[in-house]
């Protein structure tokens, strides 16, 4: 079954919000399985160039869903472009309704400095080195996946004046 993350407009209802989130959970958990089989090769430096690809499609992908691109933005009404602007600041949101580059992801892969070095570390050791990678690997992509979908849900339910879900 095809996942449907091609909307152009941001979801509106808790319901809406709720069905957006758990489809872009999913998508994370998918893509964390392929860092995670990408980080048990045991070659230096593939898995962070792939993380970093990965990772900025991927938001770029919750972006879209949440109709927070810079393009699906600027196709919204003065007003609600302007509350957009102003959750996304109240929230903090990195990389919520922003273009997003390998430079700005590995900005957020540094603040994650501790589990990178021991991913990177781990790896060295023979076999179970590569396993404790490709599970540092697996958790840190689905926790900083997740925060970014916590930050677009948050930014919307402001933005539209939802109640959280």
């Amino acid at each position: 079954m095809k996942e449907n993350l091609d909307w152009e407009l941001m979801p509106a209802s808790g319901t809406e919000i709720a069905r957006v989130r758990e489809q872009c959970r999913k998508l994370v958990r998918k893509r964390a399985a392929v860092s995670a089989g990408i980080a048990a090769v045991p070659l230096p430096g593939v898995d962070l160039l792939s993380d970093l690809t990965t990772f900025a499609l991927l938001i770029e992908e919750i972006n879209k869903a949440f109709g927070l691109t810079p393009a699906q933005i600027d196709k919204l009404q003065p007003r609600m472009r302007i509350a957009v602007y102003e959750a996304t600041a109240a929230i903090g949101g990195m990389l919520v309704g922003k273009i997003v580059t390998r430079e700005l992801v590995l900005q957020v892969f540094k603040k994650s400095g501790l589990k990178l070095a021991a991913k990177s570390v781990s790896r060295f050791v023979p076999l179970a080195g590569q396993v404790a990678s490709a599970a540092i690997g697996y958790a840190l992509f689905q926790k900083m996946g997740y925060q970014h979908i916590e930050a677009c849900a948050k930014v919307v339910e402001k933005a539209a004046g939802s109640k959280p879900v």
